[in-house]
């Protein structure tokens, strides 16, 4: 059986972090280990569908795998099978989304169900205990009847959720399907469905491990100890140093060149990346630390995601996910709980939306710069190349290429576009060669 593993749309909701398929955690990033636990399924003619966007990426971490690119991203999935499917083999297919982590134990059981399948197909179920927004299945028979998208809780048709993994007895039957569909906006895949569940049989396949959709940046709080090592002592790298008066327990991984000075801290599960400093009296506990980054004196890092070139000074992050070249001045700190310990909304839009977690940071783009003594309130994310002054509070959403002044008598905050650009990683090599222990 042949996989379309789909990652070609440009992760909108995933503001203000970039590029979610190749987001780094823990050493990998969720595209590799959704390839990773394919192989391990059995899976392993894998046809990648990337976008213009994302394809050299792509080529460069999978140079044997064949890519396709999504000739028009506004068809959504039935764009991507527009451009998959005549690449296809004869022979049944398996249809996966990038936005859903599972088990491999799950595309397992979707190949035994349908081994001998002549028609129809099957489809990923996850059975699911209480209300969650998604598309329910209704089935009748034994056989798929259709898809009920977010219906009004207390209607659901089922307990099973569809999770985009997919399997299609004729590729060419569903490739014709959504050449004639008609949609409305981007739903021509689920049309396509539900022809085709009137067509040929289609069974769901009841699923209970591990699920994680990804969609929003806090979602990755949740992937991340799925990724973490588990190996209960610590894996450090021959060119790692760590100081006589440091501690390193429990599972923990030090790549290449990290240096872990006096006095600090690294409790597992961590992954500390290539060439990272964690300097004097740090503590980092639970979390991604990505390549060259400096978790500087007297910081904590708690469950958190940092990217690459990342530099703390005195600061407490905690549950947050920072992206590349970001920098907090002394005193920066991450507010991570409500007051009343009730859950966190974060806004979607001119919208909050309930994120489902009592404990979440802030999550911040690229290329952006905190200045001293800087406080952030839960869930706020910052935009791309923006700098926020010293000792604002910031309590709202900032947008990308921003320059945050301060706030006005009301406690808004005053905000005017970025003329300025964050120094270069390369920049700072000089300095980080300088800090010793």
């Amino acid at each position: 059986m042949q996989a379309i593993l789909i990652f070609a749309g440009q992760s909108k909701r995933f503001w203000p972090l970039t590029e979610k398929s190749f987001f780094p955690v823990a050493g990998t990033t969720l595209i590799e280990e959704q390839v990773r636990r394919l192989k391990k399924a059995g899976l392993h003619d894998i046809l990648l569908v990337a976008g213009a966007h994302n394809r050299k990426q792509a080529t460069a971490t999978f140079p044997t795998l064949k890519i396709v690119e999504q000739e028009d991203l506004a068809l959504g999935m039935r764009g991507a099978l527009l451009s998959a499917l005549p690449h296809c083999k004869k022979g049944p297919v398996m249809v996966v989304s990038s936005n859903d982590l599972i088990e491999s134990a799950a595309y397992s059981m979707l190949l035994q169900k349908t081994t001998s399948l002549k028609t129809g197909g099957a489809i990923l179920a996850r059975k699911v205990d209480r209300y969650f927004p998604g598309g329910y299945l209704s089935v009748k028979n034994k056989r798929i009847a259709g898809i009920i998208e977010k219906p009004a809780p207390g209607t659901e048709p089922s307990d099973l959720i569809n999770i985009v993994a997919h399997v299609h007895a004729s590729p060419a039957a569903l490739l014709e399907i959504l050449k004639n569909v008609k949609p409305v906006k981007d739903d021509g895949y689920e049309l396509a469905l539900h022809e085709l569940f009137q067509q040929a049989p289609y069974i769901a396949v009841p699923y209970s491990g591990t699920w994680q959709p990804v969609k929003f940046p806090w979602h990755l709080l949740s992937v991340l100890p799925l990724l973490l090592p588990t190996n209960p002592k610590p894996k450090i790298h021959k060119t790692a140093s760590v100081h006589p008066t440091a501690v390193v327990a429990g599972p923990v991984i030090l790549e290449a060149g990290v240096r872990v000075f006096a006095h600090a801290t690294v409790m597992g599960p961590c992954t500390i990346g290539a060439g990272s400093i964690i300097a004097n009296n740090a503590l980092v506990r639970g979390s991604s630390i990505g390549e060259n980054c400096v978790i500087g004196y007297n910081t904590e890092v708690a469950r958190s995601i940092l990217g690459n070139d990342v530099w703390t000074h005195s600061s407490y992050v905690g549950d947050s996910v920072f992206g590349d070249n970001i920098s907090l001045g002394a005193g920066t700190v991450t507010g991570n709980l409500r007051l009343d310990e009730g859950e966190i909304a974060s806004m979607i839009g001119e919208k909050p939306l309930s994120t489902g977690l009592t404990k979440l940071g802030a999550m911040i783009g690229n290329d952006s710069r905190l200045g001293i003594h800087t406080s952030l309130l839960p869930g706020v994310k910052i935009g791309r190349n923006s700098f926020v002054s010293s000792t604002v509070m910031v309590n709202a959403d900032i947008p990308d290429a921003s320059f945050v002044k301060g706030v006005d008598p009301t406690g808004a905050l005053i905000i005017r576009k970025n003329t300025k650009e964050a120094p270069k990683p390369a920049a700072r090599t000089k300095f980080k060669k300088g800090l010793k222990p």
